[in-house]
């Protein structure tokens, strides 16, 4: 650390020192904005430096290093700030940091914007042939549907990253990491807070080529004298490989802060059908006249999808589709077929009378209309919207946590359905309605996943071996949420890249064996016409190969020809039973993600899943429209002679001997892998 408060991380392997940090570069840093002026030139004073043992759930063997110093320039003479700084011998590539602004002055001061966790980094330093901005990024802010979560930085990258709350820059919720890696060193930074704070960590490609990387909040207060405001604590971590590793070490520090993923169940790694490929308009009749398909292909779980019902927060079925008790019967006919079924809905949403969702107009439901109070307000006193523009229950109150106790219950015990697809779920506004007590209006924020608890557990308790999956629209995850659900989805992607590696975030976060629904086949491939989204893809290869769980939203029999581009055709046909038979038989999805190959660095794109005692290996062509030729590593394998099989063709692809195990390849797509040992 230097007495700018600047944390340098630096990997050290094979007794080399790497780092991406560059605090010797010409940059003047304004960690606070005090009295609506930026501020820097704070200085630690390393004369008065405090070490002393850390103990926390962290680990029970650790050090602390606590520095203080003020800043330089007038206007913040009496503010003084202490760094502190904790490691520990469980995570040796992570260091915790937080920072505490004390008014020391007579005089009442006004503190904005706080910025901590700040750094200029440098790809040059570990490759002087690349500019110093080349090097790759993993952003987990909820910003847009089907942005890109892991891309190459381009030389004019800045982006906010926003947390927490829905707002003009994203969709609300994310994960609060920003990873960055190169061929050789990765690092990451992030807050480790187990509770979805409202901050941002923006990224930006600055002066020279240089990233520019901090965590950043608005601290909003005035600290009277003698008072101190402290900032959530964050972490800088050193590594090498791409996102899996700063993610899966935060799931696991995160774990021991109280905040552990859901193990899945038996059910949550099996094939799924949606019908979605109906659209908004399904029918019972659409829904089971796909059984004898569903029987063929032995698929046994299938989702009543979205606008089944009435009205948003009171979900009684729509009485032109599903008239009378034509939903319970429904579920019925499919459990006399053996087929399990997920329900579609949206929690906290509840329509307030305004607006509307495409063709729906929003009526004011009667949940809305009896109980007026449980409305989150803005400042303005007025209703505060989420995704879809409709307005929200609090989930900080208990009566609305127990009202989705209730209706979790009328879905699972009385509907009879087996678990949820509960979609568009991003984040909740704050709220400002004076009737909740709040000591914050973040409370909302902040206490969104007890209803998702909530739903989770009464599920859970009421059918053991349902289904929960939540569905964060083309973005990644709230980690308000995400303890409570034991079926991670890709989230709407666009293309088969993002399915890949969407897996591989989520296998990071929930763990090597976690079940991931790879969402509709159909939409690994993507054709837009004006205004009409054509789901055309059939790529079930990058979510077998990445250990995910296969699904699709396909049609039967033929609807007309509006759902030409889902249809089942003859031609298709075969192609499902083909890869649902390949899916059945290996399971990858329950087995071992390895992270061995790192994204955009290793060619071609490389997963590797370990299972009863072999290796399986994806391989990515770079461009889908070429034959990809040349020699890939089979990484992992413990010395000894291995037999190597092309499962998707059932072709013998002859023997290799680790640890250095290469084969020569030649395939267009795709190449799948089961490697045995001899």
């Amino acid at each position: 650390m230097f007495a700018s408060g600047y944390l340098k991380g630096t990997l050290v392997a094979n007794g080399q020192r790497m780092t991406l940090d560059e605090p010797e570069a010409e940059v003047s840093f304004e960690p606070a904005e005090v009295n609506g002026k930026p501020l820097a030139g704070f200085k630690l004073d390393f004369d008065r430096v405090e070490i002393s043992e850390a103990r926390s759930a962290l680990g029970q063997r650790g050090k602390r290093v606590e520095a203080s110093g003020r800043s330089t320039e007038k206007g913040a003479e009496g503010i003084e700030k202490t760094v502190t700084i904790e490691v520990y011998d469980d995570f040796p590539n992570l260091a915790v940091m937080s920072e505490a602004y004390k008014n020391t002055g007579s005089k009442p001061v006004a503190l904005g914007q706080v910025k901590f966790q700040e750094h200029r980094l440098n790809a040059s330093l570990v490759d002087p042939q690349v500019p110093p901005f080349r090097m790759w990024s993993f952003e987990g802010s909820s910003i847009a549907w089907g942005k890109d979560d892991v891309m190459e930085i381009p030389a004019d990258l800045s982006q906010a990253n926003p947390f927490g709350p829905p707002g003009k820059q994203g969709a609300g919720g994310g994960v609060p990491v920003v990873a960055f890696w190169t061929r050789r060193v990765g690092e990451a930074i992030g807050h480790l807070e187990p509770l979805p704070l409202e901050l941002s960590i923006p990224v930006k490609v600055g002066e020279r080529g240089r990233i520019d990387a901090s965590v950043a909040m608005d601290a909003a207060t005035t600290l009277a004298p003698g008072e101190t405001f402290r900032t959530p604590r964050s972490f800088l971590s050193v590594y090498r490989g791409d996102y899996f590793e700063p993610l899966r070490m935060y799931s696991q520090a995160l774990a021991r802060e109280g905040l552990a993923p859901a193990k899945p169940g038996d059910q949550d790694y099996e094939i799924s059908w949606c019908g979605w490929g109906y659209e908004s308009e399904v029918t019972p009749a659409q829904m089971l006249g796909t059984i004898p398909k569903l029987n063929e292909f032995g698929i046994h779980w299938a989702t009543l999808d979205d606008r089944w019902f009435d009205t948003y927060g009171d979900w009684n079925p729509r009485q032109d589709n599903f008239p009378g008790d034509a939903v319970q019967k429904m579920v019925e006919s499919f459990h006399q077929q053996g087929i399990h079924v997920q329900i579609w809905w949206l929690p906290l949403a509840v329509e307030d009378g305004q607006g509307r969702y495409e063709s729906h107009r929003y009526a004011l439901a009667k949940v809305a209309k009896e109980h007026p109070d449980w409305l989150i307000l803005d400042k303005n006193g007025r209703h505060a919207h989420l995704a879809r523009g409709l307005a929200a229950l609090c989930p900080a109150l208990p009566e609305v946590q127990d009202f989705y106790r209730r209706l979790t219950e009328k879905f699972i015990r009385e509907w009879d359905f087996d678990g949820h697809k509960l979609d568009n779920v991003y984040s909740v506004p704050p709220c400002y309605n004076p009737k909740h007590r709040h000591r914050s209006p973040d409370d909302s924020t902040r206490a969104m996943g007890e209803v998702y608890r909530v739903i989770f557990e009464t599920t859970r308790q009421l059918k053991p071996e349902s289904v929960t999956q939540i569905c964060p629209c083309g973005t990644p995850p709230n980690l308000a949420w995400l303890p409570f659900l034991d079926q991670a989805v890709t989230a709407d992607p666009v293309g088969s890249v993002q399915v890949r590696r969407r897996i591989k975030m989520y296998k990071a976060l929930l763990g090597p064996e976690a079940a991931v629904y790879g969402d509709h086949v159909e939409l690994t491939k993507i054709r837009f016409s004006p205004s009409v989204e054509h789901d055309i893809g059939s790529d079930f290869a990058s979510t077998v190969g990445a250990g995910g769980v296969v699904g699709t939203k396909f049609v039967w029999p033929d609807p007309g020809p509006h759902f030409s581009g889902v249809m089942l055709t003859p031609a298709k046909e075969e192609v499902w039973k083909k890869w649902i038979a390949i899916y059945n038989a290996k399971k990858l999805s329950r087995g071992e993600f390895v992270d061995l190959y790192t994204i955009g660095y290793d060619v071609p794109e490389g997963y590797a899943v370990a299972k009863d005692g072999r290796m399986y290996y994806a391989f990515f062509a770079p461009d889908p429209e070429k034959p990809w030729q040349g020699a890939i590593e089979l990484r992992g394998l413990q010395p000894g002679r291995y037999h190597v099989l092309d499962y998707e063709n059932g072709k013998d692809l002859g023997t290799v001997e680790a640890p250095d195990a290469k084969l020569s390849a030649e395939f267009t797509l795709h190449l799948l892998l089961e490697v045995s040992p001899e």
